[in-house]
């Protein structure tokens, strides 16, 4: 009787010892990133997968509204708060990097050589050196939705491949009320939305350009090629009076609404056009330049490892980073938010490529520019205010366009210089 007693002490003694030793080894990691529906619940699923096959770690999720994310994270790092692993827009990597917010990725566990052979190429926008600093579950693009309806009622029967033949579609889909007010848009056009990108990467190139040169460092739009997308841009409203600026405020509410043929947008808004009822619609690539040039912009949130994150929990956020960033992450995050795989091992299958909906924006990955801002909203302001120019103050493109270049190089060379 005493040795069983004996027996089982131990084996109670051990079993305690094996608990606490197991508690000793799991470890917490946070993970942020701003909030919307569809996101959250695509990073629940993920975190479920990742726990169970990492039983030793949980991941902690905290979202916060847009408005106020940048904010939060800013503040809670340098007190040694807040997140292990952080999403942050592609945009945004020098303004983390050099508030020392994030860490650059191992090379043994993310080697560049790798990376660049495994992801779409504008992805190497978020490397330095040996190392990435960042890296996308899901990147986007651009691609032309158009109304199916208002295309039926204007014997329209397919979407324009071109750009000269977007201007003959849209005049076929613009209204006018009887003072000559405009009140349906063959196309909306707004600097404020994508349109700044679409004159960018896509526009200025299609003319012949390349909007910027040294890595974007120095502005290149300022010549031939940028005046010749300027006025095909502005012609819209002005010449072809298929569009008006500032239209209902936002392109993407005129579109949303019926009022608009036409409207070039990221594959973001998907899941918001099939939340709205009564509005049938179809994606389209992006329509090809005169010389049969096609381009497109692309863009992407990012997931970092923060400077916070150190010991075990390093470790545990490398993992994590892993995991989130592998071709069954990508599927799961196209299937729940409707973002594009950042690699084309996932997104160039023949189901995901030939995809109704999201096949347009993947194949215009293939030929996608990644424009490496250094203050995406002050550089998108001196589009705006050159559009402004010609719209409202009637100045020729040569004019309203050297103007932009000379504010967004000053611009460049604030950040680039200090």
């Amino acid at each position: 009787m005493k040795r069983k007693i004996q027996a089982l002490a131990l084996a109670t003694l051990t079993s305690t010892a094996a608990l606490f030793s197991s508690s000793a080894q799991a470890v917490e990691i946070e993970y942020w990133q701003y909030f919307f529906d569809a996101r959250v619940a695509a990073m629940e699923q993920l975190i479920e997968g990742f726990e169970a096959e990492n039983p030793d770690i949980t991941v902690k999720m905290t979202h916060f509204p847009y408005a106020d994310y940048r904010t939060k994270v800013a503040a809670a790092i340098p007190a040694g708060e807040g997140p292990d692993v952080v999403q942050l827009f592609y945009g945004w990597l020098n303004d983390y990097k050099d508030a020392k917010l994030i860490q650059p990725l191992p090379a043994s566990d993310f080697p560049v050589e790798q990376i660049d052979k495994d992801f779409f190429p504008m992805v190497q926008a978020m490397k330095e050196g040996e190392n990435y600093w960042a890296l996308p579950t899901a990147v986007r693009s651009l691609a032309l939705f158009y109304n199916k309806r208002l295309f039926d009622e204007a014997g329209v029967e397919s979407p324009p491949t071109n750009l000269e033949e977007l201007v003959e579609t849209a005049k076929k889909l613009t209204k006018f009320d009887g003072a000559g007010n405009i009140t349906q848009v063959g196309i909306t056009a707004g600097m404020n939305a994508q349109d700044h990108h679409w004159f960018r990467e896509v526009l200025v190139r299609q003319m012949g350009g390349d909007p910027y040169k040294d890595d974007y460092k120095t502005v290149n739009y300022n010549n031939e090629a940028g005046q010749k997308a300027l006025d095909y841009y502005v012609g819209l409203a002005k010449e072809d009076k298929v569009t008006s600026f500032g239209f209902m405020d936002e392109p993407q509410a005129a579109f949303k609404a019926g009022r608009a043929g036409m409207h070039i947008d990221g594959s973001f808004r998907i899941g918001a056009l099939e939340e709205t009822r009564g509005l049938k619609w179809g994606v389209a690539e992006l329509p090809a330049g005169p010389d049969g040039v096609k381009s497109n912009y692309s863009s992407y949130w990012v997931n970092a490892i923060t400077s916070k994150a150190e010991g075990e929990k390093y470790d545990a956020a490398v993992k994590f980073m892993s995991y989130i960033t592998s071709d069954e992450a990508m599927q799961i995050w196209l299937d729940t938010v409707g973002e594009l795989p950042a690699k084309p091992s996932v997104g160039m299958t023949d189901d995901n490529a030939n995809n109704e909906i999201f096949g347009p924006f993947i194949r215009g990955l293939e030929y996608a520019h990644t424009t490496i801002f250094v203050n995406e909203s002050a550089q998108r302001q001196a589009l705006m205010d050159m559009v402004s120019r010609m719209d409202i103050e009637g100045q020729s493109a040569a004019d309203a366009i050297a103007v932009a270049a000379e504010e967004e190089q000053k611009i460049l060379d604030e950040y680039y210089n200090k």
